[in-house]
């Protein structure tokens, strides 16, 4: 799996935590459960990643 995808899928993660942050903060619970379904996207993409990393090897 290349750097560019693993970077690309920790940044997913990233902005998944900043988008809850704001819901949490703005009290808008969508923009918090969109962070929460960007983050758990994020992982599944992780998740693959580790995956083909383990049949590269």
């Amino acid at each position: 799996m290349g750097i560019g995808d693993k970077a690309k899928h920790a940044a997913e993660d990233a902005v998944g935590h900043m988008k809850e942050a704001a819901g949490k903060l703005t009290d808008n619970e969508r923009l918090e459960a969109e962070g929460k379904a960007d983050q758990a996207k994020a992982d599944i993409k992780k998740a693959g990643d580790q995956v083909k990393d383990a049949f590269d090897k």
